[in-house]
């Protein structure tokens, strides 16, 4: 039996992935794009129960200077809407609950100070950072040696200024601070614009959301070329050579001159490459996780908290397993829906214990927060892409210490005919969806602008 051929394969589904298809299929290139799940998005996951109520289970924000999505969003008639921030935000830190408006949490002043400076501090220095070579920074060897704990023990000063900014850099990277070198810290902070548009909703990286959710903009990027996508197809086996690869699946096999592989980064060592991915690439991928995200919701029949003048927003210490609160109601506001992320180790320990077990543990904290009201719910659901097999985590993978100056572009280099695409490989909203597009109309170019098609 003959095996198929197309001028491309691209390996996933995602937002990295159907934007690589995309412009393949605008350039009027033959490609096949080879799903593993029965659905597109990749990390994006639209939960959808009704025609009102839908939750995004995987990336759903979006910001100022992400301008692919907002041109992605124009071009397909797709709408989006403020997240909701209007009123009071809590702090529960020490047993004791404050309130307080705009971004910083009241402290008392010393930490507040503390904060301000701390802040700053990695303002400036990812100022420094530059995205497309952060190995090159003068201090670049010093900054990677170190964890991003290592900087935050040695900068905070109080107790309170420490548990917030930690709960803020957990919130950005889902992971514990340990877990990244500094140097990536600072990259990826740079790479999102700076710290301030990474944390804040107004004028930052959480700004807007998706009518009907993230996975509607993706669907819709596909239709044109849906029948080019093969669902529950994951990919085993990858023979290359100078010109050509053999792409194997379950039952079936596609020949293509060019392969985009837009997967998480832990998916890359499953799939059989011969001859063997570069050293260098195989080095890195041995060590670098997925960072750990859960999304946990309870849904109401409305956002009864907004009446009584709250956000939705909290921060929280380790009282309970979640980092932070939102507001994540539709754009009508009908149903009422709060979001509590559980991040780094304490989602490990929060997915350890039983469903009905979790619910209660996020019901005790939003009654905390809001009073019996928040004791009525009509649904709880939570989800983590950490369990999810073709996932395994979220947002993004994690340099670890030293990895930037041992392997540098090491990910995103191409080994023609493989291109390498994915939120990893963007120099720019590097861990975001927009980082993802970026990355996959990256690696298209690459191709279109070979000698084949240039």
């Amino acid at each position: 039996m003959s095996i198929p051929q197309v001028e491309a394969v691209i390996v996933g589904g995602g937002f990295s992935g159907i934007s690589a298809a995309n412009k393949l299929h605008e350039a009027g290139l033959s490609f096949a794009v080879l799903e593993a799940r029965e659905r597109l998005g990749g990390r994006v996951y639209t939960k959808r129960f009704d025609d009102k109520l839908y939750l995004d289970f995987g990336g759903q924000w979006i910001g100022p200077t992400q301008d692919r999505m907002y041109a992605l969003c124009h071009e397909y008639g797709i709408g989006y809407f403020e997240t909701y921030n209007e009123g009071k935000n809590i702090l529960d830190l020490g047993e004791k609950l404050k309130t307080y408006r705009g971004t910083i949490p009241t402290l008392d002043i010393f930490s507040l100070l503390n904060l301000d400076w701390v802040i700053r501090k990695l303002e400036k220095l990812a100022r420094q950072i530059d995205i497309h070579k952060p190995w090159n920074h003068p201090k670049a060897a010093q900054y990677d040696q170190q964890s991003l704990e290592d900087f935050l023990r040695r900068n905070t000063k109080t107790k309170a200024c420490y548990q917030v900014i930690r709960i803020g850099c957990e919130t950005i990277f889902a992971c514990d601070p340990d877990q990244l070198s500094l140097l990536h810290a600072l990259f990826y902070i740079r790479s999102g614009t700076s710290l301030d548009c990474l944390i804040n909703i107004k004028n930052g990286a959480q700004q807007h959301r998706i009518v009907g959710g993230m996975q509607s903009l993706i669907e819709a990027m596909a239709q044109p070329f849906l029948e080019k996508i093969r669902f529950n197809s994951p990919v085993r086996a990858i023979r290359y050579s100078s010109g050509e690869a053999l792409i194997q699946c379950d039952g079936f096999s596609i020949k293509a001159a060019h392969v985009i592989v837009a997967i998480p980064p832990p998916l890359l060592s499953e799939i059989h490459f011969s001859p063997p991915l570069p050293s260098e690439k195989q080095t890195l991928l041995a060590n670098y996780p997925m960072g750990k995200a859960g999304k946990c919701f309870m849904v109401y029949q409305e956002p009864f908290w907004r009446k009584y003048g709250f956000s939705g927003q909290a921060l929280a210490d380790d009282k309970f397993a979640f980092q932070t609160l939102f507001d994540c109601s539709p754009k009508d506001g009908k149903p009422g829906i709060l979001m509590a992320f559980t991040l780094g180790s304490r989602a490990d320990d929060f997915f350890k214990k039983t469903k009905t077990d979790r619910q209660a543990e996020m019901q005790e904290m939003v009654e905390r927060y809001f009073g019996k009201e928040a004791a009525l719910p009509i649904l709880y659901e939570d989800f983590t892409m950490t369990d999810e097999i073709w996932a395994r985590g979220c947002y993004a993978a994690l340099m670890q210490k030293n990895a930037w100056s041992e392997s540098q572009d090491t990910y995103r280099k191409s080994t023609p005919p493989l291109y390498f695409a994915g939120t990893e490989a963007a120099v720019r909203w590097h861990g975001y969806i927009e980082g993802a597009v970026l990355a996959g109309e990256a690696a298209a170019a690459e191709i279109l602008a070979s000698s084949q098609y240039g």
